[in-house]
């Protein structure tokens, strides 16, 4: 079994990869100056973003392969590992990585909205597949930042390369919106998929044994992280994931309402709900009637 290379700090994945460390929180790594290598598992203990020059194996994140070729990019948030299948082959690295560790941005408009890009949770096959003209956006960002970093140190120094840094996630926000709508052979069918899993799980009794279904629940039984689930339905429909499954569970329970045989308590328990009341409140909120209203005015 493959030994995992643990890189806590920037300074520690800097030397490994033979760059000198510029700064000890950010880097952009030129990955053609380390040394031939072995795939092997990786720990990142900060945010890394690659791009890919060469074919070296196939990347993989837990069980998962990327969707990994030349030209890709991919992300990974602190805490994650990641892993090269090259069999045991040496590979020379090539590409860049633009690494950076969370107390960098922390306390700055970055630090407060990172969250927000959900690309840091992507998992299999769901890497960005980059255009020419998209590369070069990515390489020119990754050159600023470096520009900035090769710079003796000023009061603009953070603020710059911080506005670097999210310029080049919002660049990569647009790109992946642009793949949603190219790349549409690959979520061909998502929505009938989507529609089929609840369809098939309330025609169970999942609900009264498990519960409600959540949105990870559906991303894993759809073969797609629960960051790159929730965006995909997002763009396709406008709606949350969990929106979704709400409006389902709406549409059931108005169907279920009319068998005047089950209590409203019934029907709560069929649904997957562990309390009446949630399943109460819910109803009111989406329809503006209380099941029972609903009930009386059909």
């Amino acid at each position: 079994m493959d030994i995992t290379r643990r890189f806590e700090t920037v300074s520690e994945y800097n030397a490994f990869n033979n760059n000198e460390t510029l700064h000890p929180l950010v880097s952009v790594v030129d990955l053609s100056k380390a040394d031939p290598r072995a795939g092997a598992p990786i720990y990142f203990g900060f945010y890394t973003i690659f791009i890919k020059d060469v074919k070296c194996g196939d990347m993989r994140y837990g069980r998962h392969k990327y969707d990994y070729q030349e030209g890709t990019l991919v992300f990974f948030a602190p805490g994650q590992v990641a892993a090269v299948d090259s069999n045991g082959v040496l590979f020379q690295p090539k590409g860049h990585a633009l690494v950076f560790h969370e107390d960098f941005i922390h306390g700055t408009s970055l630090g407060k909205h990172i969250q927000d890009y959900t690309f840091f949770g992507y998992l299999a096959n769901e890497a960005l597949h980059l255009s020419e003209r998209e590369r070069k956006v990515i390489l020119e960002s990754f050159a600023k930042i470096k520009y900035e970093l090769e710079q003796s140190v000023d009061k603009h120094s953070k603020k710059l390369i911080i506005s670097n840094i999210e310029l080049l996630l919002n660049y990569c926000v647009r790109f992946y919106d642009r793949q949603f709508i190219t790349r549409d052979n690959v979520n061909k069918g998502f929505l009938e998929k989507f529609e089929a899993l609840l369809n098939g799980y309330f025609q169970t009794d999942k609900p009264q044994t498990i519960g409600l279904p959540s949105v990870a629940w559906c991303a894993g039984e759809l073969n797609l992280s629960p960051n790159y689930f929730g965006d995909l339905v997002k763009k396709e429909t406008g709606k949350s994931a969990q929106e979704f499954v709400q409006e389902k569970l709406i549409h059931l329970a108005k169907e279920k309402i009319f068998d005047l045989d089950k209590s409203i308590s019934d029907i709560a328990y069929e649904l997957g709900f562990k309390y009446p009341q949630h399943f109460t409140r819910l109803f009111k909120q989406k329809t503006g009637l209380s099941p029972n209203e609903y009930r009386l005015a059909n």
